[in-house]
């Protein structure tokens, strides 16, 4: 399965000024975690522009030293350090902060929202994994494996927190590999981003929204942390194009020093991760195979013009004030993957074995989508929440391709 390293250091904390709290609710006030921004008030940033990326790797805990230059898709200069004295995450501990705490596996929590220009609306985390069996209906067919430059070779890179130099700017992430990583098996690549005003700690804490259970050590795990939005926490705005620039620089080092499957990266997040989701999907160079927005849209960190197709399963609340850009962002990809406009109900679907509180809840398939790129889109009743007990659907989901 997997083993974490926590290194020594301070905790990475959601540092968020709340203008205006909005309800304080749920059975435990203290595990207080994310806001989301109201994309339909916000500004669109676009994509940075399509470059080579060149990557300079030092990896002092391993003794290795690597140097690679790889296409990417924003001109920019990466460097990573992995020492122990590079170490954010806080220890095993958890605990909460001033400004509240992350959710946690398992648990529930409840989001103060706080008001900014671009109008907050708050987030109610139902937990990690949860036990529902959900078999995705699509029996689309995957592509073989394409091994990264980085098969056959030790590991250059081990779990726990890491920085990279983006651009000048030290990014933070949080590394999970398996337990019993073969560095001649690619693995799948899954990015889970963080809420506004959430971490690196909270997605790994949240066990990468319930994957790290459920993928028995099948997938190479990576929880980045964003930068500052507009004064209200750390999120994923994707200014001149330095979040893309960002995953770019992380894809790139993980496929040259971990072996992995180029034709299997995927990408999933919640709110201002959700929306950063669409955004990778939107990428024409990133590589992804496969997206799980979970409540978000593509108006505030961009979706590129153009026609590739990625594989999509969203999720939203019908009580979300996100919805009505969230299902624009997924007619996106309807259109992209050349799917039919009139969407057929799931017989068998994430939906079955929720809480009666989330009902009703109906996932729905958009039918005759290019061969290995389906769109599903789930909706239930809930305001801005966690998709819940939703990590074994995502990774069946996922593990189909």
């Amino acid at each position: 399965m997997y083993t974490k390293q926590r290194l020594s250091g301070s905790a990475l904390a959601a540092h968020v000024t709340l203008a205006l709290c909005l309800s304080c609710s749920g059975s435990d006030p203290a595990e207080n975690d994310s806001i989301a921004p109201n994309g339909a008030d916000s500004t669109s940033s676009a994509s940075g522009p399509t470059g080579t990326t060149s990557a300079t790797v030092t990896a002092t805990n391993g003794g290795i030293t690597t140097g690679s230059g790889t296409t990417g898709s924003v001109t920019s200069a990466a460097s990573v350090t992995t020492a122990g004295s590079q170490a954010t995450a806080a220890d095993g501990s958890g605990g909460s902060t001033s400004d509240g705490s992350v959710g946690t596996d398992g648990g529930s929590s409840t989001t103060n929202a706080g008001g900014t220009s671009g109008g907050v609306t708050g987030g109610t985390s139902s937990g990690g994994a949860g036990g529902v069996s959900t078999a995705v209906t699509s029996t689309t067919g995957g592509t073989e494996a394409a091994p990264s430059a980085g098969c056959d070779s030790p590991a250059g890179l081990t779990s726990g927190p890491a920085s990279i130099d983006v651009d000048g700017t030290m990014r933070d992430y949080i590394l999970l590999l398996p337990d019993d990583y073969d560095p001649s098996h690619p693995y799948k690549l899954i990015f889970g981003f963080h809420p506004w005003g959430g971490s690196a700690e909270q997605t790994e804490r949240m066990g990468y929204f319930g994957l790290e259970e459920v993928s028995g050590g099948q997938a190479i795990l990576v929880a980045p942390e964003g930068l500052d939005f507009q004064g209200n926490g750390l999120g994923w705005g994707n200014e001149g194009g330095q979040d893309v620039a960002f995953y770019t620089a992380m894809r790139d080092l993980f496929t040259s020093e971990l072996c992995v499957d180029q034709n299997r990266i995927f990408s999933t997040g919640f709110s201002f991760g959700a929306m950063f989701s669409f955004t990778l999907g939107c990428t024409q160079d990133s590589m992804i195979r496969a997206i799980a927005p979970q409540a978000g849209n593509a108006m505030v960190a961009g979706c590129e013009n153009g026609e590739r197709s990625v594989a999509t399963m969203a999720f939203i609340g019908t009580e979300d004030s996100l919805i009505d850009g969230h299902r624009q962002a997924v007619q996106t990809f309807v259109g992209r993957n050349g799917c039919s406009t009139e969407a057929v109900t799931l017989g068998t679907s994430w939906c079955d074995g929720l809480d009666s509180q989330f009902e009703p809840c109906t996932c729905v398939e958009y039918p005759d989508c290019k061969e290995g790129q389906p769109v599903i889109e789930c909706e239930y009743n809930a305001g801005h929440n966690f998709a819940p007990d939703s990590g074994e659907t995502i990774w069946n989901f996922f593990s189909q391709f």
